[in-house]
């Protein structure tokens, strides 16, 4: 097998891969053709079938595994193939953990660190609230271990909503320890759980799709309801305490724009959403450069609201 991280230009490719995408285009003559994103561990690779009547080219649907035959190009500053064969393939011809793109760092050692920061909670309310999912739901557990944080932008990887969290809690711990103003029990507990609600709003790997409540509902809303399910677990949960832990989650995106129910009105709810932003915008970076080979500029990014480079090495 050819691992997408290391195709290189002018490589003739034969190998098998996930298919993440599949859409129906026409060029600018009006020719029909098919684009394709072909997926395995190690990333993601787009792909044109510019012949798709072709008796080459077999019938497949997205999220189907197929051997595909190409050649592989630079285009635009990332990798893409020119498809002329494909072929589907029967579950026995792969390896399903070669199609799961994962975190590079190792979960247990990251699962441990956050329940440390649990432990470290003095305010016993709120570490009791997170203990009932963190400690006591196994199937939470499990589904928060191994899902991603995104479908695609950033953290879109198994155990990427772990490594994402822990980041956001580091940099949230950072800021409570400069800033003693802050209520570090409340930034810390809002840090942990401000992105539990896509457990439910993003399926299983392989597909690590939107679901119907996804959709319908958001992790936002989704994080709310389930910070709720907490706090009535609680006697005598404090009613401040919710709300303000609730605020947290509804103000995390920082702008209504940015799909915030709310702008943050709590300085930990500034504190959030600055470490929150700080996370998900150089894991993007990260993660382009490494989808973006060779060096200089990599062109203009929507994301970015501008042209990146890469920074030089002497």
């Amino acid at each position: 097998m050819t691992f997408i991280e290391d195709i290189k230009e002018g490589e003739t490719i034969s190998s098998i891969y996930l298919v993440k995408t599949k859409r129906q285009l026409q060029t600018k003559a009006g020719k029909s053709y098919e684009d394709i994103t072909l997926q395995d561990k190690t990333g993601n690779l787009n792909g044109k079938i510019w012949d798709p009547n072709s008796g080459a080219i077999a019938d497949f649907d997205e999220m189907d595994f197929i051997e595909v035959f190409g050649q592989a190009n630079m285009y635009n500053g990332g990798m893409q193939l020119n498809v002329r064969r494909v072929r589907k393939v029967f579950p026995d011809e792969y390896n399903i953990a070669d199609y799961m793109p994962s975190s590079d760092k190792d979960e247990e050692t990251m699962y441990n660190e956050l329940l440390s920061y649990i432990d470290g909670i003095k305010n016993e309310y709120y570490k009791k609230a997170l203990k009932y999912y963190f400690v006591e739901n196994k199937e939470f557990i499990a589904s928060f271990r191994s899902h991603s944080a995104a479908k695609t932008v950033h953290h879109g990887f198994a155990g990427g909503l772990l490594e994402h969290t822990l980041a956001v809690v580091r940099i949230s711990d950072f800021f409570a320890n400069t800033y003693d103003f802050l209520n570090r029990d409340l930034l810390l507990t809002g840090a942990i759980t401000h992105d539990i609600g896509k457990t439910r709003e993003l399926s299983d790997f392989p597909s690590n799709d939107y679901t119907d409540e996804g959709n319908l509902i958001g992790h936002i809303v989704i994080g709310v309801e389930m910070i709720d399910e907490a706090v009535r677990s609680i006697p005598d949960f404090p009613v401040v305490l919710a709300n303000e832990w609730k605020h947290l989650i509804l103000a995390h995106h920082g702008e209504l724009e940015f799909g915030s129910p709310k702008r943050p009105s709590l300085a930990e709810a500034f504190a959030l959403n600055f470490a929150d932003v700080a996370d998900s915008k150089l894991q993007t970076l990260k993660e382009l450069f490494k989808e973006k080979k060779g060096e200089g500029w990599l062109g203009y990014q929507r994301l970015f609201d501008s042209n990146i480079r890469r920074t030089s090495e002497e």
